[in-house]
């Protein structure tokens, strides 16, 4: 068994999906899984036409039928007029709007994870069809079906007892199973999702359930870079890296692979590989048990909107660390995520992230016991196997407010 991924962007258009199935017509594709992200843009698409909905916007009915007909441009390039594909991307469509006129709940992640998920049905689905189309043989499986979780909507955590049940049980096809990456269901079977890009994650979970030969992540990259090219100059390919050097960058934020990827590959010794969609025969990166790093060269990682936060007591008589349980609960009470701390007897900053748009609520709630300084729009780099040369120059200019160093590793916040 194989398990094989596609990222939104080796499928956003006709020509990338003919690209996809080039590849598999290339390899062998005997027990092989196919996880795809949305299309493109779409989960985007998806955010805003929910955001119009909560609004009650003039634009929302609009918003749903520009996302369809993009949906059908790419149909028409890849299939004959009267393909049972255009109903059947209708029929999800009809299912959208429907969800938004019987919903009754006002939560957000509740209505987002509804919605957003349909991204990953739709280009599993076209993906499908066209694979069949032309000679492939592939079978489409709905993942909400395999894998549980609870119900924290927008980054739920998986029931791995049900889930490894119900995919040991899963007959796949000798060829090719095409199912969706991000999504799964909870008990009640409402849709949830497992974090933006984690894709990749899904990925992990199927490999790790039927201990697969390999994983494979094809990305729109060459690899595993030592820096994200839209943001860093003159990057380079990582050929090897071991399972915690990547985890180390996954953890500070390194955006080609998520987080949570790499941990069920490394209990079952699964080598991941990363490959460009561009260059199928080109080296890539193989992540494995292997303790190198090659080449050995800084890893640099920017995480951008930042927020920093100072706590101080209101009358600075008092230990900070005797209210940290109180503050971290607060933090996680609203779901704010940390990244970087830096505390002294009478006060403690935090460099965080606010998926959730709750900061303002945190820190009215923060404000009852404690003096509040919040400065926002903060980059967060962090440079990983650093050489004292090389990071010097790359803080020259930059207007710093809080730096760390421990180990190999450097960590600073800046505007």
């Amino acid at each position: 068994m194989q398990i094989l991924k596609f990222g939104g962007a080796s499928i956003k258009n006709s020509t990338n999906i003919k690209k996809v199935a080039d590849i598999l017509k290339n390899i062998d594709c005997n027990n092989t899984i196919v996880i795809v992200s949305a299309i493109g843009k779409t989960t985007n698409a998806f955010e805003n036409i929910i955001e119009l909905y909560l609004k009650d916007s003039d634009q929302f009915t609009n918003s749903i039928i520009e996302l369809h007909n993009f949906h059908i441009n790419i149909l028409k390039e890849l299939f004959t007029e009267n393909h049972a594909i255009y109903k059947i991307i209708k029929d999800d469509f009809i299912e959208i709007s429907n969800f938004f006129k019987k919903n009754k709940s006002p939560n957000y992640n509740f209505i987002y994870d509804q919605i957003i998920s349909f991204g990953e049905i739709l280009s599993s689905k076209i993906l499908n069809e066209y694979l069949t189309s032309i000679g492939i043989k592939s079978s489409y499986k709905d993942v909400r079906e395999l894998i549980k979780t609870d119900s924290y909507y927008r980054n739920s955590n998986i029931d791995w007892e049900i889930t490894k049940k119900n995919i040991l049980k899963e007959k796949f096809d000798s060829n090719i199973t095409l199912t969706q990456g991000f999504i799964a269901s909870n008990e009640d079977n409402f849709t949830t999702t497992m974090g933006r890009e984690a894709s990749d994650y899904t990925a992990a979970v199927f490999a790790y359930c039927l201990s697969a030969n390999s994983v494979t992540i094809w990305k729109d990259v060459d690899g595993i870079l030592n820096a994200d090219p839209k943001k860093f100059n003159n990057t380079i390919l990582l050929e090897k890296i071991s399972y915690d050097e990547a985890i180390e960058l996954a953890f500070y934020g390194a955006s080609v692979i998520h987080p949570k990827t790499i941990q069920p590959l490394q209990k079952k010794e699964i080598p991941l590989y990363v490959k460009s969609y561009n260059n199928p025969t080109g080296t890539g990166t193989c992540v494995s048990k292997s303790k190198t790093l090659f080449p050995k060269i800084p890893c640099y990682i920017l995480k951008e909107n930042q927020i920093l936060i100072s706590i101080s007591s209101l009358d600075f008589s008092f230990t900070i660390n005797d209210k940290t349980k109180s503050i971290l609960n607060l933090l996680s009470k609203n779901k704010i995520k940390i990244n970087l701390t830096q505390n002294s007897a009478i006060s403690l900053t935090l460099c965080v992230e606010d998926d959730y748009n709750n900061i303002d609520e945190l820190t009215d709630e923060l404000k009852s016991n404690f003096k509040i300084h919040i400065e926002k729009k903060l980059n967060l780099y962090t440079v990983r196997n650093l050489e004292k040369k090389t990071i010097n120059e790359f803080k020259k200019n930059k207007d710093i407010l809080i730096d760390q160093m421990y180990n190999n590793t450097s960590q600073f916040i800046c505007r």
